[in-house]
């Protein structure tokens, strides 16, 4: 399997099943992982108890900024206790495991800030066969993950895009277990596709897209991308990844240079607008060997302590206003400060990122300076980061795929129709 030739025919035969049945198949909902997983009878009742003491209103553009402004230490513990209060009865206090492989580095894009760049001559490129992905995947699911996602630079060609369809059948035909019948919950981050491709890749059993805006704005999204990547191309992706039957997931940069506290309100209900069931953000933190370095940029890059916390008000304010999403406590949190990631989970998140790219490729996956975890064995990983989970007095939902209630709310409203 190591020269993909067997991912290669595998795919050839899938793409033309698709393509004959694939949309009766969706007309008639079979998709893989579809159904819903119930939670346990006593964390329904723990939940909805929250629930009512916790009342949930859209708060406005202006009550948005004050909040993202919390700067006191008791307007920050005020915000903090209300956003996880907001979490705990709305999603729960588990912590759900998302294993990210990040397959390549190959990337056609160009953006400014980004260290995998196109023009980014100094970084060593790696392309991941088949088969280390799918067992990686593997490893995810015996180690109880539940879920696993598939990130790379972007690529729209032919041969990737039948070596990410084979990826995800395997993946699923092979981690099908007692604990996880319909086998690991897949989430890509493989940025713009066509439509098509979205749909190639839901039918063959991924269920959530990570697909992040950057930012809302339109002027600042053309500061911080090149001309042929527009913002009406994003939006229409993001469109079509709901038209393929993904749960949609989003986010942005927070400290970006002239990002204000407003265009990050605007963030915040743009997600309420796109009705996103997932969103992972963190704070801007530059890449030596980008236009958007600290040498380039200088004056114009927040403190680091003002860009972090202003990255963990803004989880406490997405959750108040999407209280039923799943938020990620990202790495890059962990990058400017050693306990970031825990600190996220304290500010409302419920989903972490455990690392499972090899450690001899990993260093060449650095979209930003000082990624912490480099040189880390999975292993070693999972021992950490549940530590890390444990000392904020969360537990992990092992074998679990933890789709976000806002989900399940949307796929049993289409049922009921």
């Amino acid at each position: 399997m190591k020269n993909g030739t067997d991912f290669k025919l595998r795919a050839d035969l899938r793409r033309l099943i698709f393509t004959a049945f694939g949309g009766s198949l969706r007309a008639r909902g079979f998709f893989f992982g579809n159904k819903a997983v119930r939670r346990p009878a006593g964390e329904r009742r723990d939940i909805a108890r929250c629930r009512a003491k916790v009342g949930v209103r859209l708060l406005t553009k202006d009550e948005i900024s004050t909040r993202l402004r919390a700067a006191s230490a008791a307007d920050i513990e005020n915000l903090r206790r209300n956003a996880y209060e907001t979490m705990r009865a709305h999603v729960g206090e588990k912590v759900y495991y998302r294993g990210i492989v990040e397959l390549s580095n190959l990337c056609v894009r160009n953006c400014e800030y980004c260290g995998i760049r196109l023009g980014n001559d100094a970084v060593t490129r790696y392309s991941l066969e088949p088969d280390e992905i799918v067992q990686a995947a593997l490893w995810c699911a015996a180690q109880g993950y539940g879920s696993t996602v598939l990130q790379s630079g972007e690529r729209s060609d032919a041969p990737f895009v039948d070596m990410i369809t084979s990826v995800i059948l395997e993946i699923k035909e092979q981690s099908r277990s007692k604990k996880l019948p319909e086998g690991l919950g897949i989430t890509l981050s493989l940025g713009e596709q066509p439509l098509e491709v979205y749909e190639q890749w839901r039918a063959a059993g991924a269920h959530r897209y990570l697909l992040r805006i950057e930012t809302s704005n339109r002027e600042l999204f053309e500061k911080i991308h090149p001309a042929e990547q527009t913002f009406e191309n994003r939006l229409s992706a993001l469109a079509d990844l709901r038209r393929a039957g993904f749960q949609v997931g989003t986010g942005v940069m927070i400290g970006l240079p002239w990002q204000t506290v407003e265009m990050l309100a605007d963030d915040v209900l743009f997600f309420k607008s796109r009705d996103v069931d997932m969103v992972g953000m963190g704070p801007f933190i530059p890449h030596e060997d980008t236009p958007f370095s600290r040498a380039c940029l200088g004056d114009a890059i927040l403190p680091d302590e003002k860009r972090f916390q202003l990255a963990l008000n803004m989880i406490a304010v997405t959750r108040l206003v999407c209280p039923d999403i799943n938020i990620a406590s990202t790495t890059a949190l962990q990058a400017m400060v050693q306990n970031g990631r825990e600190q996220g989970l304290l500010y409302g998140a419920n989903v972490t990122m455990p690392n499972l790219t090899p450690s001899s490729v990993r260093k060449n996956y650095r979209l930003y300076d000082g990624k912490p975890c480099l040189d880390e064995t999975k292993s070693e990983c999972r021992t950490c980061l549940e530590r890390r989970v444990r000392s904020v007095g969360r537990a992990v939902g092992f074998d679990e795929w933890g789709d976000a209630p806002h989900a399940r709310k949307r796929s049993e409203s289409l049922e009921a129709k």
